[in-house]
């Protein structure tokens, strides 16, 4: 059973084809740049890639060409798109009402535009991408698969903002929580390979990419959440804040005279690592002007590292302990010396981090902790299109059960 998972995003769509019995990824790739002069369009084929530049005017080209080149006779590894069973979306806001993976019908789709205002980046792509592959590939389910369902298991004095109260019942602002496909994989991989049962387990995982979520796992489930109402809170990320006092809007409004929207195009795309560090949003770029000495760079990196460590002392406080701590996306995976400085300080926890292990991973099957450290420290690379599969496979196979009985 081949499983196509879609992440449409603004700009951009990546794509996965997975065999789900063999949970092996057959293709995997992107559409970059839509709607621009020169689209670029990669992919990877059981090892080999292909890249080239391609005129893609909007995301319905860009979708066409992906089924395309899965049929592709050179780049292919399917003869018809017959033999795509389901095709499982990303979305990113399903407020609260889905805890779990849906099979998508108009009702879903609705529910997923009244988010929109939530998530404005992401849902109105992720629903394009729905709308248009419902068209192309019609007759096969198609699962939403939501990025805030995991944290749905957050208890009220977690999720609930400290604004009068009206405001949730109204509008439902609340913390929501973002991220849960890659939380919920790694936190589950991590017991896996530390041969425990994660229904035993205190976890706390730190997905550390562009956008950056800590995440406190209580036995399986989401207990607390670094992002919030939206994806703007939390830990500073490439180029979002993360957490600030919200005096500082009123006070950027008044002697900058700019309005809100404004300072919230500051606040998503302006600030950060970018922000700060006044080089880049790309850690590997802060990392070289750091190491030339550049003070800003310097200090934007200590910045990220002191407030992971902060959250990570809260959910470890937060769950009454901790067991493992696990690093996953591309700063969480790739960068040795932010992860140092993360765990550095935090032996009073129980945490030793193997200096060594730390720069190979791989070679220790993650684990980058001493032996005699009794809170476990892993890098788990994150496989979100794999998960999404599976939450879809599990969504088609319960809705076919309702339907029989």
């Amino acid at each position: 059973m081949k499983i196509l998972v879609i992440n449409c995003g603004s700009s951009s769509i990546k794509y996965s084809l997975i065999d789900i019995e063999s949970e092996e990824t057959l293709v995997q790739g992107i559409v970059e740049k839509i709607g621009e002069e020169h689209s670029i369009f990669r992919q990877r084929v059981l090892g080999r890639e292909v890249e080239r530049r391609v005129k893609v005017r909007n995301h319905k080209d860009g979708l066409k060409l992906i089924l395309d080149s899965l049929k592709s006779p050179s780049t292919g590894v399917i003869r018809d798109q017959s033999e795509i069973s389901a095709v499982g979306h990303r979305v990113v806001h399903g407020g609260s009402d889905f805890v779990e993976s849906t099979v998508i019908d108009d009702k879903v789709i609705e529910t997923i535009r009244k988010y929109s205002s939530l998530a404005p980046l992401h849902n109105p792509p992720n629903l394009t991408g729905i709308t248009i592959l419902r068209e192309l590939l019609p007759g096969i389910p198609h699962v939403a698969v939501f990025d805030t369902a995991f944290h749905q298991t957050m208890p009220e004095v977690a999720y609930l903002y400290p604004i009068p109260y009206e405001y949730y019942e109204k509008y439902g602002v609340r913390r929501y929580g973002f991220h849960g496909v890659s939380h919920r994989y790694v936190s589950h991989k991590a017991a896996e390979i530390l041969r425990r049962d994660i229904r035993e387990l205190k976890i706390i995982t730190c997905h550390l990419g562009n956008g950056c979520s800590i995440t406190a796992v209580d036995r399986g489930r989401s207990v607390d959440t670094s992002m919030g109402f939206t994806p703007l809170e939390g830990v500073p990320m490439g180029t979002r804040s993360g957490d600030i006092d919200p005096s500082i809007i009123q006070f950027l409004a008044d002697v900058e005279n700019l309005t809100l929207n404004e300072i919230y195009e500051i606040l998503n795309k302006r600030s950060g690592l970018l922000g700060l560090s006044g080089v880049s949003n790309d850690v590997r770029e802060i990392k070289k002007a750091a190491d030339s000495g550049d003070h800003r760079a310097e200090i934007a990196l200590e910045i990220l590292a002191y407030r992971v460590k902060k959250y990570i002392g809260a959910y470890a406080a937060v769950m009454g302990g901790v067991d493992a701590i696990v690093f996953t996306a591309g700063i969480g995976e790739n960068a040795h010396y932010i992860r140092s400085k993360i765990c550095e300080g935090l032996e009073f926890l129980g945490v030793i981090l193997d200096e060594d292990r730390n720069r190979n991973p791989a070679e220790w099957n993650g684990v980058i902790s001493a032996e005699n450290s009794r809170v476990k420290v892993l890098v788990v690379p994150t496989r979100e299109d794999l998960i999404i599969a599976k939450e879809t496979l599990e969504a088609v196979t319960k809705a076919e059960e309702r339907r029989k009985t």
